[in-house]
């Protein structure tokens, strides 16, 4: 089965390291032993995501320079996209406390640098998802018709963060406020997972990726929600290299999803999102029963129309 992982950053050595030596997430990294992860070539990389069927992978950028002082990563995020465009689709991170700086930058990396969307951190940006500074962020995501992932979570360790700075019912009322704004929960708006639930839900434009919190308390809700409810809203998420995208994808096979809430979670969800369907080729009709469809050359449909004209002006 082909895979999209919507949530993934190459484990690079710089990689490694920035997040290793990150402010924000050095507690976090000392408390999951973030060390046992080795680095590797973006080639490498690459590569194992080739050998594991991951045919996309989602790199979100991160810009936390106003509250934290670290300087943006999305630099990187589109070296990685350049070096490989038909493997990595990036996500430029912003700040919402720049406005129009940020802005500029969105419209910038879509229109030019070839950028598939946005993402922010509201624990990071210490504001409420629903604040007005994001608004500008939210219209120009419309705009650019660009999905926007948000990361939730309990910022574990993250100094100075609040975790009910991304609790999902302030996205849901960003969601209401954007009816056209796609919008991605990361980490399943987890310790509210029933609130993440519904608000997915309730509005069409919400998804979910459960990136971490698979096997967390009270988890079991997701795959519930997912049999039953929101087939078509979760989205397969690593949070590679905090997880390695090989576990998750283990721990996939492992929850009791049904086998068709399976594919649409590890695939077909995050490729309606992204519009990444491959539009149907002309094949004969017979196809639909089982047979192996068949191709349809440029040059047999002319020689066909040709033929028909023919025969109609005799």
């Amino acid at each position: 089965m082909n895979v999209i992982d919507f949530r993934f950053r190459p484990n690079t050595a710089e990689t490694i390291s920035g997040i290793q030596n990150s402010k924000m997430f050095k507690g976090l990294c000392e408390h999951i032993d973030f060390s046992k992860m080795k680095a590797q070539t973006i080639s490498e990389v690459v590569a194992e995501l080739d050998r594991y069927n991951v045919v996309r992978a989602v790199i979100t950028g991160r810009d936390c320079e106003t509250t934290y002082g670290s300087k943006s990563n999305n630099d990187s995020v589109i070296e990685f996209v350049k070096a490989y465009p038909n493997k990595f689709i990036g996500f430029l991170g912003l700040d919402p406390h720049k406005g129009m700086k940020a802005i500029e930058e969105l419209k910038h990396g879509v229109n030019d640098l070839g950028l598939r969307g946005a993402a922010v951190d509201p624990y990071l940006a210490q504001i409420y998802a629903n604040d007005a500074k994001y608004y500008p962020i939210y219209s120009k995501c419309c705009e650019l018709d660009i999905p926007i992932v948000f990361t939730t979570g309990p910022a574990t360790l993250v100094p100075n963060a609040i975790i009910d700075h991304v609790a999902p019912r302030y996205i849901d009322i960003a969601a209401r406020d954007f009816p056209e704004l796609k919008i991605v929960i990361s980490h399943g708006g987890y310790p509210w997972v029933n609130e993440a639930i519904i608000v997915a839900e309730r509005n069409r434009n919400v998804y979910i990726d459960l990136s971490e919190y698979e096997f967390s308390p009270m988890s079991e809700a997701y795959v519930q929600a997912a049999n039953t409810m929101i087939s078509d809203k979760i989205l397969f998420a690593s949070a590679h290299p905090f997880v390695d995208f090989r576990q998750a994808l283990e721990t996939y096979q492992k929850l009791d999803f049904k086998p068709e809430v399976r594919q649409k979670i590890l695939h077909d969800n995050a490729a309606r999102l992204l519009g990444l369907q491959s539009a149907p080729s002309a094949a004969i009709a017979g196809s639909a029963y089982g047979q192996a469809p068949v191709q349809v050359s440029a040059d047999l449909v002319g020689d066909i129309v040709r033929e028909v004209m023919a025969r109609m002006k005799n």
